[in-house]
């Protein structure tokens, strides 16, 4: 089911939760977020190929690269993925990179048609030059955002492993993925607003696959972040008591 609003829809719940009290409202509200958690279980499967083959993928070289291309809440959430992966696992920041639309500045604010900007997402995409040795992860609720799909057809051609992450059976990205993960979230309780159950199962799934790829990658021992960088005195404090349970 698509996320996108429709003009004539048929409200999925018994009354729109602007009708609700208030503690029926955060009932609904927990009770959809569970459900968008729960959609990572129905991919199971294909999830389980997405992280051996990632892993695999990024093991092959000291060069390839995880790239993330979103736009809007999906590319927010993108990088707040990728940019936890150096200070947790150490994975070099020279083998991170993000494609978002608007650049950085929609990291904070909104930027006007940049999710529909398909020559700046071709500038983009050129300018990274992508090779065989990149793993691109394309997040977009719709599955047809248009510099997200841009971006991922030319990555597509370059031989680059490609993952979509989508909330919609009826996306096109899949059309250019090598694996396509379809989180089927349903209608939101605020028509259209993709922040909620859809950018919820995002992250949830980009953390079970970027977690799961690095302890694949050796960067996680008996559930321990071996690999972390301590970046502030809690880490530092946090690296001693690891490396003290590490000779246990």
């Amino acid at each position: 089911m698509t996320n996108e609003l429709k003009t004539e829809r048929r409200y999925p719940y018994s009354k729109p939760i602007d009708k609700l009290e208030l503690n029926e409202a955060i009932e609904l509200m927990v009770k959809e977020q569970t459900h968008s958690i729960s959609t990572l279980i129905e991919n199971k499967k294909i999830l389980d190929d997405v992280i051996l083959n990632v892993a695999s993928k990024l093991s092959c070289s000291s060069e390839g690269r995880l790239i993330y291309t979103g736009a809007g809440t999906s590319g927010r959430i993108g990088v707040q993925d990728g940019i936890e992966l150096y200070p947790t696992f150490g994975w070099p920041k020279k083998r991170l990179n993000f494609l978002i639309s608007g650049g950085k500045k929609a990291l904070y604010s909104t930027v006007e048609n940049a999710e529909d900007n398909i020559s700046i997402a071709k500038r983009m995409a050129n300018k990274i030059n992508f090779t065989n040795k990149d793993v691109l992860i394309a997040i977009s609720a719709s599955g047809n955002t248009p510099f997200t799909l841009e971006v991922l057809k030319i990555a597509s051609t370059k031989k680059v492993l490609t993952i979509s992450l989508c909330n919609n059976w009826n996306c096109i990205m899949k059309q250019y993925s090598d694996f396509s993960v379809i989180l089927d979230t349903g209608e939101e309780l605020v028509a259209g607003s993709t922040r909620l159950k859809a950018g919820t199962s995002q992250k949830a799934c980009l953390n079970l696959i970027s977690t799961l790829v690095m302890t694949k990658l050796g960067k996680v021992t008996n559930g321990l972040m071996v690999n972390m960088i301590p970046t502030n005195n809690k880490l530092k404090i946090r690296q001693k008591k690891i490396n003290e349970m590490k000779k246990l």
